[in-house]
């Protein structure tokens, strides 16, 4: 049913690897995802995915004034060091020559959009077609599109001062999943009333590493971007018997939440960003 269309969002689809070394040393490192949707190198993912640059900020003041007060030690000083201060962090979108240096962010819908410097246009061949909002009904096949159930460990090389991926990890595989759209999900509005957080849920969880990437019906045409997954209680909980003990186990319908469609075309035209409608 999705083959076609996987073809195509395949073609815009992208992993992005977040990396962070810690004041212990140590490296952590994860797998997003982020469309391509136009020629001028313009990108969106999750808000989320990005969430790490703003706490790297906050942690290299605290490392800074950590510092200071070692150097003018008093008995008043109360920085204590944090082994979990974020020392560096880096966002790898598909490419090493691929350098975001500002993002607009709308961050109660888990929206962002940010512009490759320099991009070479033909690094995509078909670039995303985004439906028109009138056109979404529930009970449509859809499908994400992600890089889950990959491992993409990372160390970082101290002399060239950068994280380090093992050649081997590359090309990573997508992992496509389908599902109905089941209803529109609304949780707020902006205080000045510009923009209704607005969500579509599919029938099918968001797996981790499809945080950013596209939510695509047959045709191929972008409904939302993957967020979350949410878990609605199914209101009875069966008995199990573990070893001597019989336990209550609540049951959950795992659902996935995308950034709606709706949302992402306004945001898109408030920031004068060009894009592909249907």
């Amino acid at each position: 049913m999705f083959s076609e269309a996987f073809k195509l969002a395949s073609k815009y689809t992208f992993p992005v690897l977040v990396s962070s070394r810690f004041f212990d040393g140590t490296v952590e490192s994860g797998i997003g995802s982020f469309i391509i949707i136009n020629e001028e190198g313009w990108i969106l993912t999750a808000a989320h995915i990005i969430g790490g640059l703003n706490t790297h900020n906050q942690h290299l003041k605290e490392i800074q004034e950590y510092q200071n007060q070692n150097q003018h030690f008093t008995r008043t000083s109360k920085v204590v060091a944090n082994p979990k201060w974020m020392t560096h962090h880096s966002l790898w979108f598909g490419a090493d020559h691929h350098q975001i240096r500002q993002f607009h962010v709308l961050p109660e819908n888990d929206l962002a959009i940010g512009k490759i410097e320099n991009y070479d246009p033909s690094f995509v061949k078909d670039y995303p077609v985004f439906i028109n909002p009138d056109d979404i009904h529930p009970g449509t096949s859809l499908c994400k599109l992600g890089y889950p159930f990959y491992d993409v460990k990372a160390t970082y090389n101290l002399i060239q001062n950068r994280f380090v991926f093992d050649p081997s990890i590359f090309p990573i595989p997508t992992f496509p999943m389908d599902g109905i759209m089941t209803r529109n999900v609304i949780t707020g509005h902006s205080q000045d009333n510009e923009y209704t957080y607005k969500w579509l849920e599919t029938s099918t969880p968001g797996l981790r590493g499809q945080s950013g990437g596209p939510t695509f019906d047959k045709q191929g045409r972008v409904w939302a971007i993957q967020s979350q997954t949410r878990h609605l209680p199914l209101g009875f909980s069966p008995s199990v018997k573990k070893g001597n003990q019989v336990v209550e186990e609540n049951q959950f319908l795992n659902v996935g939440w995308g950034v709606h469609i709706e949302t992402i075309v306004k945001f898109l035209n408030k920031n004068n960003v060009k894009f592909k409608s249907a």
